[in-house]
């Protein structure tokens, strides 16, 4: 079974475009088109897609609000942002909003392509060129807050975050850490209940935040993640 993808842009010659491309993938099918937040929000609803790809600046209601409610009322669906804009707050805004990344217009299409595959694999994609200024963002946050959420966490638990949110698998990080499957799983769930964090892709934002992770490594395709 293909991911099915919603796709939510106010330019139908963008949205007719991403249609055409994401066709030639054989895993995945674009089952709706919204041409604003407000039709984004109807068909996630009412087609439960795996994956909505929103622009951010829509009219009636803006990217980062249709994310919130999309998230709200399924967090099942996961949502990708697809914009022009190369700014932190914004970005930063996305994830908050529930987001499982942010994708600008300007990338190549395989990234895009990459991107969908891991939000559906509960992982959290940013383009490369907003790394570095997503980071700094968080770190002019000041860090009395984030150190104080951190201090719950044992050196052992701070680093598995690290480790999750790159994307490794638990056997992965079974190997990486001399641990066995079972202690990192359990090591998993600990931190989740901890955090109260429902999934990796949460974990992930978590990490962004909270200056745990940059995001930086490349992804780990499943074929390399089994080798």
């Amino acid at each position: 079974m293909g991911i099915r993808v919603v796709l939510a842009d106010d330019h139908r010659i963008v949205r007719d475009g991403l249609c055409a491309l994401l066709a030639r993938e054989h895993d995945i099918e674009i089952v709706g088109q919204a041409e604003d937040g407000l039709a984004a929000v109807r068909l996630a609803r009412d087609l439960r897609p795996d994956i909505v790809v929103t622009d951010v600046s829509m009219p009636g209601l803006n990217g980062v609000e249709a994310i919130r409610r999309i998230r709200g009322e399924d967090a099942g669906v996961r949502v990708l942002c697809l914009s022009v804009h190369a700014d932190s707050r914004m970005v930063l805004s996305v994830l908050d909003a529930g987001a499982s990344g942010y994708v600008l217009k300007d990338c190549s299409y395989d990234e895009l392509v990459l991107a969908i595959r891991k939000a559906m694999a509960n992982q959290v994609h940013l383009s490369a060129e907003l790394v570095g200024l997503v980071v700094d963002e968080v770190r002019s946050r000041g860090q009395s807050a984030p150190a104080a959420r951190q201090a719950a966490l044992t050196p052992r638990e701070r680093e598995m975050v690290q480790l999750l949110s790159e994307g490794l698998s638990t056997q992965q990080i079974a190997e990486r850490l001399h641990l066995s499957v079972k202690t990192v799983a359990t090591h998993r769930e600990h931190v989740l209940q901890k955090l109260k964090l429902g999934s990796i892709a949460e974990l992930t934002r978590y990490a962004l935040r909270e200056g745990l992770s940059s995001l930086d490594l490349p992804c780990r395709s499943p074929a390399r993640a089994a080798a």
